[in-house]
């Protein structure tokens, strides 16, 4: 009786732990998984690709979080609210890593400070047709000036 109650912890602590660990929708996780792979020359038509996983932070425990990306001249972008997590942990630019399907690539997010209204449009125009409802809700470009982070992911 005692070793069944012992197993059963353990079963309910690994599965807590790998949900904890794995990030689910909007929740981030710790573990962005892949197989490591070199950055391309060009990342070719990312326009059918709506997630990505970016894992952001410094030390030995990092935020992996799901994220839309925009391709916008051949250079891969994400958004996210300023006071968000991921974009905070990112702050003024540093290592991050990306995973597209099964390819985890190592790279450097930097803040876009000038010219991020068409970034940000083309991010708007990539997911309103299939996210509507979300789309609607980011803010007005005025607005987003304020409240909305940008960064290019390049090559380290």
């Amino acid at each position: 009786m005692k070793v069944a109650k012992i197993l059963s912890l353990i079963i309910v602590v690994a599965l807590f732990s790998v949900i904890w660990a794995a990030p689910l929708g909007p929740l981030p996780g710790i573990f962005i998984g892949g197989s490591e792979t070199p950055v391309p020359e060009a990342w070719g038509d990312t326009r059918e690709v709506d997630e990505i996983r970016l894992e952001v932070g410094d030390g030995p425990i990092k935020r992996v979080v799901i994220i839309w990306v925009v391709q916008l001249d051949g250079v891969l972008h994400v958004v996210g609210a300023r006071d968000s997590g991921w974009t905070q942990a990112i702050g003024a630019g540093g290592p991050v890593r990306m995973r597209i399907g099964d390819s985890t690539y190592s790279l450097r997010a930097t803040p876009v400070m000038a010219g991020w209204e068409l970034i940000l449009e083309a991010y708007i125009e990539k997911y309103r047709t299939d996210y509507p409802d979300i789309v609607a809700g980011f803010p007005a470009l005025e607005e987003a000036a304020e409240t909305t982070s940008v960064f290019r992911l390049s090559p380290r």
